[in-house]
């Protein structure tokens, strides 16, 4: 792979940002970025799995929920028994982790290590997308804006990393705003997932509530500026800053408190590579709220320092020897370890290999390594159906099109089947989107239909992968639009107006009316 090419956008308003993945692809759930992460992928179990778990037994628990707990109302059916079965456990896990029975922190599921009745900043932002295709919105919003209101001066503008039931900081990673746990990436990650929350739900919570603004606010600055990640000093910060009294390294808290990325294991690092694409994604999400409350300028200026970021990890932090982007800074500020293969979450890359997602789908729920009592390999998992092997996701465009352009709204939702070659049929029901639910059915890769059960008419772009100059709506031919997706690779599409109760289908012509042209 050559180093990814410079992006641009579809707005006029950030013509002058090199990100063209991050329109669409960074509303995905970043469930596909951290299934490894959470060991759920049995076949290529690393290291810090066996340290993280020592010597717990896992994946032993059979999931058997109680008869009163909260039930989703998302449904799932396909040709294959077995991803079936494992929808079903997915479902029934993650559920068996919301609990809404008058605790102290309000609605909340479980998104930390078991055992802690609490949930982590990582976890949660992780676990988002799978919690909203469950119903869970009123969860989400009501743990992201938790950690929202715990940032403050005196803990260097971070939040809790963890937070119980009873509404307080869990005891393991805090002892007072001095001594504490915290993972830097965890800020840009929670601001990022409140703006997919928000395009999802379109809860104006996200946009207006003065709680959620002082946290973005002061997480691209003040955050930026205390912890030394400014893109003029990134590169030479220091592997601890803000150390408060005597630095003692047989303590558990000072060398633990701005951890410069999610590896937890090597203390001697200076910066991963996941706090600048976590730091990027924060950029651009900040970015998208601005243009949502209509601070054009101010979204400028931060689609640029995006930009600025991409550039740092495009041109300094490729290693075009592996293909891939270095892992890590080390203690003397040489770039080194094998890092991610792109700079956007779905680094499964359903739609390019659909067969190894389906093949990982598996392994979370059925291999004999899973962590599948780890709530964030269940959540995860039901966000990489919806997002991955489903394709559902959902495109937003700045309202300040509007004033530019005709035609315009805010978010359309885009289907891109990927289904492996031994699931000829796919279809999820009940997939709450804004106002609406909406019921996806892919035959194979060559058909989908699209079902607007409840809620008001929207705009659905079914996309295809390869080069089409047709696509069938409703079995009449129509003329396709031609692009790419963010990996390079050509796409089809057309768009429908789908009503309030209505559907539509859409398909491949036969090869043989001669109406398909491939590649």
């Amino acid at each position: 792979m050559r180093r990814p090419p410079p992006c641009s956008a579809p707005e006029l308003i950030i013509m002058r940002v090199a990100s063209r993945c991050f329109a669409q692809l960074f509303l995905q759930s970043t469930a596909a970025a951290v299934f490894l992460h959470a060991a759920a992928f049995a076949a290529e179990p690393h290291a810090n799995f066996y340290r993280s778990v020592g010597s717990y037994i896992t994946g032993a628990s059979n999931v058997a929920p109680a008869t009163n707990a909260v039930r989703s109302p998302l449904e799932f059916d396909s040709s294959d028994q077995r991803l079936n079965r494992a929808f079903r456990w997915a479902n029934a896990q993650a559920m068996a982790y919301v609990f809404d029975d008058g605790d102290p922190v309000g609605p909340w599921y479980e998104a930390a290590e078991p055992g802690r009745e609490a949930f982590c900043m990582r976890d949660t932002a992780h676990q988002a997308m799978g919690a909203q295709a469950l119903g869970l919105a009123r969860f989400n919003l009501n743990m992201l804006r938790h950690f929202a209101a715990a940032v403050s001066d005196s803990k260097d503008w971070c939040s809790y990393w963890e937070i119980n039931r009873f509404d307080q900081p869990a005891p393991v990673d805090y002892k007072n705003d001095a001594e504490f746990w915290y993972n830097l990436p965890a800020n840009f990650d929670v601001l990022a997932c409140c703006f997919r929350m928000y395009v999802w739900t379109g809860d104006q919570s996200y946009l207006n509530d003065p709680v959620f603004l002082n946290f973005y606010n002061r997480t691209v600055n003040d955050y930026v500026g205390r912890w030394g990640l400014g893109i003029d000093e990134v590169m030479k910060r220091p592997r601890l800053l803000n150390v408060r009294g005597i630095f003692d390294p047989a303590r558990k808290f000072p060398k633990n408190r701005g951890i410069p990325g999610y590896n937890e294991q090597d203390h001697s690092y200076v910066l991963g590579v996941d706090v600048l694409e976590t730091q990027r994604a924060a950029y651009l999400a900040y970015a998208r709220i601005q243009q949502a409350r209509a601070n054009a300028d101010l979204a400028l200026e931060f689609l640029d320092k995006a930009a600025a970021v991409e550039h740092l990890l495009t041109n300094t932090w490729w290693d075009a020897a592996n293909h891939c982007f270095y892992a890590r800074l080390d203690k003397n500020y040489r770039l080194e370890g094998r890092g991610p293969e792109n700079l956007l979450w779905d680094t499964v890359r359903y739609c390019d290999h659909p067969d190894a997602g389906y093949q990982q789908l598996m392994n979370a729920a059925f291999g004999s390594n899973s962590r599948r009592e780890y709530p964030e390999t269940s959540f995860s998992w039901i966000g990489n159906l919806v997002n991955g092997t489903m394709g559902i996701n959902l495109i937003f465009t700045s309202p300040l099109r509007s004033a530019q352009k005709g035609n315009w709204v805010e978010v359309i939702v885009q289907t891109r089947p990927a289904l492996p070659e031994n699931v000829k049929w796919a279809e999820l029901r009940n997939l709450p989107i804004r106002a609406n639910e909406v019921t996806v059915r892919h035959e194979g890769d060559r058909k989908t239909e699209f079902t607007n059960q409840r809620g008001p008419a929207l705009i659905w772009q079914a996309a295809f992968a390869g080069a089409r100059d047709t696509l069938l709506v409703n079995g009449r031919p129509m003329r396709a639009m031609e692009g790419e997706d963010s990996s390079g690779q050509p796409i089809s599409w057309v768009k429908v107006i789908v009503g309030a109760g209505g559907s539509a289908s859409v398909g491949e012509p036969n090869q043989k009316t001669g109406l398909l042209r491939r590649l």
